[in-house]
């Protein structure tokens, strides 16, 4: 009998203790649920909860799209400094207000210009001389006399016209002529030279010597400068 009882009582207890254990058991994984449940909630308010445009992920990726435009915006403003930059190199010239620009005219230099020299029989003989921009060259001759000198001592022909002719561009086939009369005196005597030195204007830096032949020089004149060879007739 006695024993009967005391396996009933082993029974029951293991029974109640199987039960604890069980208890036990679900307590701890509530307790992790819970857990789980409270890090899950706690994460959540972190990014998004307290940020009321959006959860964490939607707010950062806002915040990268926001840094990528201010970097395409940075960028944009950097190709406009760089295209305005390009403009004001391509906009070389006079500023004429407004900000507009012209392009400058470049004025010819002796060392510009392809010469060539050439003895004419008309009004008692003269020497007719041609004026071509050199290759890839365009420039303008200024409606002025063109300079020649003569002679070691530099003896200047002097105005064969009244009033200076217009200015005239070179470019290309495009060419001016003017023509010298070496002796516009009647008496005998002058100086026996073979050369000319010619100059655009008194203050080219680089006038070129052109050969003529022998010449006598005695108060020489020269015309201006024309399109056409037969109006570069010096007359005295």
């Amino acid at each position: 009998m006695f024993g009967n009882r005391r396996k009933a009582l082993l029974v029951s207890a293991a029974l109640v203790g199987g039960a604890m254990l069980l208890t036990a058991c679900q307590d701890g994984d509530a307790a992790t649920d819970t857990g789980a449940a409270q890090g899950s909630s706690s994460a959540t308010p972190t990014g998004g909860a307290t940020n009321p445009s959006g959860a964490a992920t939607a707010g950062g990726g806002r915040s990268a799209g926001k840094g990528s435009g201010a970097t395409g915006q940075g960028t944009g403003g950097s190709a406009g400094g760089s295209g305005s930059n390009s403009g004001s190199a391509a906009g070389s010239g006079a500023d004429t207000g407004g900000g507009k620009r012209e392009p400058v005219e470049q004025g010819c230099g002796a060392n510009d210009i392809s010469w060539s020299t050439k003895s004419e029989t008309q009004a008692g003989g003269y020497i007719l001389i041609t004026a071509k921009a050199k290759p890839g060259i365009t420039c303008y001759l200024p409606a002025a006399l063109p300079t020649v000198a003569f002679g070691s001592d530099g003896t200047e022909a002097r105005p064969a016209e009244q009033s200076v002719g217009k200015q005239i561009k070179l470019s290309g086939s495009t060419a001016a002529y003017a023509g010298v009369n070496p002796k516009t005196t009647k008496e005998n005597g002058g100086k026996e030279l073979d050369s000319i030195i010619v100059a655009i204007g008194d203050d080219d830096p680089n006038p070129v010597s052109l050969p003529v032949g022998t010449i006598t020089v005695d108060a020489p004149i020269v015309t201006n400068w024309h399109t056409a060879p037969g109006d570069a007739v010096p007359l005295s």
